[in-house]
């Protein structure tokens, strides 16, 4: 029996072309992925929407960068952490349509959290630049740090502390964080005030940015594996007024994520 000739499908060649390119960078932009295949980009954003839609890859709000999807039964750090960006996007999209501030979405590291995701690009105004991916923020003098320190196990939360503690503290100065932690546990949400004296990271820029921001944690099985924040220019608003308006809001965003990171660990 003669074998039939099969011409191969260009479009599928294309598509799969291009999805092996984002997989192989771990993530690449749109112009990346032009200069490396030499597509058209409206030929390539065609089927960037279409591998989105089927699963295949996602887009960081951040900065615009195509990302390969992480199997939720991947259990690597790095893999979760990823996952956790790529299902928090959606949420933080929707977030911004609702919320006049940007945010960020950030992980608990040794002595910082780590900024994995941020909707600020969203935004159009110059004081609602937060990122990029990978900064570092502090534990103590930021919302987003106390929102995670506040909530952790306790053994986390001194284990933290001491790797942030000065050779010679202030007197007192140990008492007040663990207090001012007391008080946002008790209230369910973190602010950066008060200032707070010991030397971390992050401290001046806290105090001389000109802004405020609001932070909660983001739950999974009753422990904190993110926090996620509004942040916006101090001469728009005191923390009671921005916390009357869109903590709820923060809030059921962050159960959200919560809850959708939960499902996808049951999936897997």
């Amino acid at each position: 029996m003669l074998e039939r000739k099969v011409k191969a499908v260009r479009s599928l060649e294309r598509g799969l072309a291009v999805l092996l390119e984002v997989q192989a960078r771990r993530g690449a932009s749109l112009h990346e992925l032009h200069l490396a295949l030499g597509l058209p980009k409206a030929t390539l954003l065609r089927m960037l929407l279409t591998l989105s839609r089927m699963g295949f890859v996602w887009q960081r709000l951040a900065d615009g960068a195509y990302l390969p999807h992480i199997d939720a039964a991947a259990h690597s750090p790095t893999a979760m952490v990823e996952r956790l960006a790529e299902i928090a996007s959606p949420h933080m999209k929707a977030l911004s349509t609702k919320a006049a501030w940007p945010s960020v979405l950030a992980v608990p590291r040794l002595d910082h959290m780590e900024i994995v995701e941020t909707n600020s690009p969203l935004f159009r105004l110059d004081s609602a630049i937060l990122g990029p991916v990978g900064v570092k923020l502090s534990y103590i003098h930021t919302a987003t740090g106390r929102a995670y320190l506040s909530a952790c196990a306790e053994h986390e939360r001194d284990a933290i502390i001491a790797r942030l503690r000065p050779n010679d503290p202030p007197a007192g100065s140990e008492e007040a964080l663990r207090d001012l932690l007391r008080d946002i546990r008790r209230n369910g949400y973190a602010t950066r005030e008060p200032l707070h004296p010991w030397p971390d990271r992050s401290r001046q820029l806290v105090l001389h940015d000109g802004r405020r921001s609001l932070a909660v944690p983001i739950l999974l099985g009753g422990a904190p594996v993110a926090t996620i924040n509004l942040t916006w220019p101090a001469r728009r608003g005191a923390d009671e007024a921005v916390v009357l308006r869109h903590l709820a809001l923060l809030q059921q965003t962050a159960r959200g994520i919560g809850e959708a990171m939960d499902l996808a660990r049951r999936e897997a």
